[in-house]
């Protein structure tokens, strides 16, 4: 989808309070720890997984950034089905779809009624069709969220660069949220200037990134027309950039940020990828990577799917580590998922109801090092989000100790903090007890919304769970035990 810059260039400051401050409010004798999110955020989070689908003009030019200067002719799906996407989706154990309605070349998926560089000129249904309204249906029916994505720089139009496309560009943002019911996620690229078409000018293009889109008034406009979504960029202002586009989160990653503290053409972004412990506002990550090297499809790449081993380490290294996958599904020319893709994506989902849906730790002995009090160590294991642990305020090193009635085969664990009080843990171990023995197996940072734990697979009496470090009192709303199933490619 991008060049190894493309980050380097959008620049949104985190201007909007409203959707990222901390809020002050109490949940029984314990105080949260700010910045926390709000309630669309809350949403969001637990989403964890969903698509990215990029299939658009440069389906049909194989190519990844289009010029601009293609023409509405070529964009020709032979056999185009959203529902096919979907139920691929769906199987797959996605929870939403994010299309690209519009990328840097300016074709729009949709007739959009203030250009020609659209569907409605193409050969596609006759000009008579609409996909974005196509997809949004084929959500509805799945039971997903549909999510839009469009490209800031369009490299068709011919006032790119000057007052007049701001216009633009916000009248096609109105279209796509006025006309295609509830949107979980707008998606803004980092991609912004450069060489293009430009309406025939053909020549380079560059803009002041802070100040030419106007961005608070944009968001604003977002917040007016669809109040639940979210809004991605590299900066936020309700979820951010990981970092990188190859799958992986960082061993610590904070969600909260200082506000203005990063935005998009820093040059030292990775500086503060992993956020910040004493961050001002929630602004958790989101781990952008697609199944194949190429985000639209290539039909050299039809052998280079990535892999259910690589698959389920890219799964653990983003849900796993306080971030939410979004796996792009490059849709190939005749308007479908691939069936390699398919195969694999069918794999993952196997391998993830496998490995998750017998929590060795039910019904368990739990011991804890102190319990704050009106709470309980069994709603650790109570699968309610709304239900959690609390340490009593004293306890410097809180440790939570699972022993199990017969020895049992394990391979993984999982932990949650109740993001509601905000992300609290600083660092922590994790041992396991065979033979009698207890055996330190990890040391982590973070946890925040999902912290998965790898060991090698081997039978268990017992596990312990201790934070060394924590901003405050620790706060777990769930926790788990599972054995994942042997990985064989």
């Amino acid at each position: 989808m991008k060049k190894k810059n493309w980050k380097s260039t959008l620049l949104i400051l985190i201007l909007i309070p409203l959707s990222i401050s901390c809020i002050s409010v109490s949940v029984g004798t314990v105080e949260p720890v700010g910045p926390i999110p709000n309630k669309h955020q809350l949403a969001w989070q637990e989403l964890e997984y969903y698509a990215f689908i990029h299939f658009n003009m440069n389906t049909f030019t194989n190519m990844e950034w289009g010029y601009g200067d293609e023409k509405p002719a070529q964009f020709n799906p032979a056999a185009l089905d959203t529902r096919q996407w979907a139920q691929v989706a769906k199987e797959a154990g996605m929870k939403g779809i994010i299309i690209t309605a519009k990328h840097h070349d300016g074709f729009c998926l949709w007739p959009s009624e203030f250009t020609e560089h659209s569907v409605k000129n193409s050969p596609w249904k006759d000009g008579q069709g609409d996909l974005i309204r196509e997809l949004s249906d084929a959500c509805e029916e799945y039971g997903l969220k549909f999510g839009v994505y469009l490209s800031p720089w369009d490299r068709n139009h011919p006032d790119y660069g000057k007052p007049e496309y701001i216009t633009y560009f916000r009248n096609q943002l109105r279209e796509l949220l006025t006309n295609y019911g509830d949107v979980f996620e707008v998606w803004f690229d980092g991609a912004n200037g450069g060489d293009g078409y430009y309406g025939g000018a053909n020549e380079e293009r560059r803009v002041d990134k802070k100040n030419y889109y106007d961005w608070p008034n944009t968001i604003k406009m977002v917040r007016e027309l669809q109040p639940q979504a979210v809004i991605f960029s590299d900066a936020g202002p309700d979820i951010r950039w990981v970092g990188n586009e190859k799958g992986y989160a960082n061993e610590t990653t904070w969600s909260p940020l200082y506000r203005d503290s990063v935005y998009a053409g820093m040059p030292d972004f990775q500086r503060f990828a992993a956020g910040q412990e004493q961050g001002t506002h929630w602004v958790p990550t989101e781990t952008d990577v697609s199944i194949r090297p190429g985000w639209y499809y290539h039909p050299e790449q039809d052998n280079q799917v990535k892999s259910l081993s690589k698959l389920v380490d890219i799964y653990y290294n983003s849900v796993g580590l306080n971030s939410s996958l979004l796996l792009n599904l490059p849709v190939d020319t005749r308007g479908l998922v691939h069936e390699n893709e398919v195969k694999n994506l069918n794999e993952l989902a196997a391998y993830i109801k496998a490995t998750f849906t017998k929590n060795l730790a039910l019904s368990q002995p739990i011991r804890t090092s102190s319990t704050a009090e009106g709470y309980a160590e069994g709603y650790l294991i109570d699968n309610n989000p709304d239900t959690f642990w609390v340490a009593t305020a004293d306890d410097e090193k809180p440790s939570i100790t699972l022993l199990l009635n017969t020895a049992q085969e394990a391979n993984t664990f999982m932990i949650q903090e109740y993001l509601p009080l905000g992300q609290r843990i600083k660092s922590f171990t994790f041992e396991v007890l065979v033979n009698g023995v207890w055996e330190k197996v990890y040391e982590g940072s973070t946890i925040g919304n999902k912290r998965l734990i790898r060991f090698e697979t081997q039978a268990l009496d017992g596990v312990r769970f201790t934070v060394t470090d924590s901003k405050a009192q620790a706060v777990f709303s769930n926790m788990g035990l599972f054995k994942a199933p042997e990985l064989r490619d």
